[in-house]
């Protein structure tokens, strides 16, 4: 091979891989950027699925709340009707065993009661402290004068 032929076929394969870089760098870029684009629409379908996910479990967990206040309020409701219930019998038994004792009281003293409120809780309360005072054993302090 002369020169010529050798310097002709040098030309012709460096066209070649002029040409084949080309295509190569065409490729790696149509490559790249759909490489892009499916990371991008990945990203998106990976936070729309996140966000649905909180969505969800909030929702959920606000039901939860719902229903356990509603529960606990159901359960209030009810504790306070049934204690309201025994109160208003215990307080009428109460009274009426008061009244009775007042009734066998000598002088109308159930009538003056009924009359003056403060006058006999202030005598009943006299009453009481004079008797805790009588019945309860006295205190002896250990290590105190």
């Amino acid at each position: 091979m002369n020169d010529q032929q050798l310097e002709k076929k040098i030309r012709k394969d460096a066209a070649k891989v002029k040409k084949d870089l080309h295509t190569l760098v065409r490729d790696s870029t149509t490559r790249l950027s759909r490489f892009e684009d499916n990371i991008s629409q990945d990203t998106i379908e990976a936070k729309e699925d996140i966000t649905t996910w909180v969505v969800n479990n909030i929702s959920k967990l606000s039901e939860g709340f719902k229903k356990l206040t509603g529960d606990a309020k159901e359960t209030v409701v009810g504790t306070a009707a049934t204690v309201k219930k025994d109160v208003g019998q215990g307080l009428s038994h109460y009274n009426v065993k008061s009244q009775e004792v007042a009734d066998k009281v000598p002088g109308d003293f159930g009538k003056k009661a009924a009359r003056y409120p403060w006058v006999a809780i202030s005598i009943v309360l006299a009453v009481g402290f004079l008797l805790g005072g009588l019945l309860k054993p006295a205190r002896q302090y250990f290590g105190h004068p």
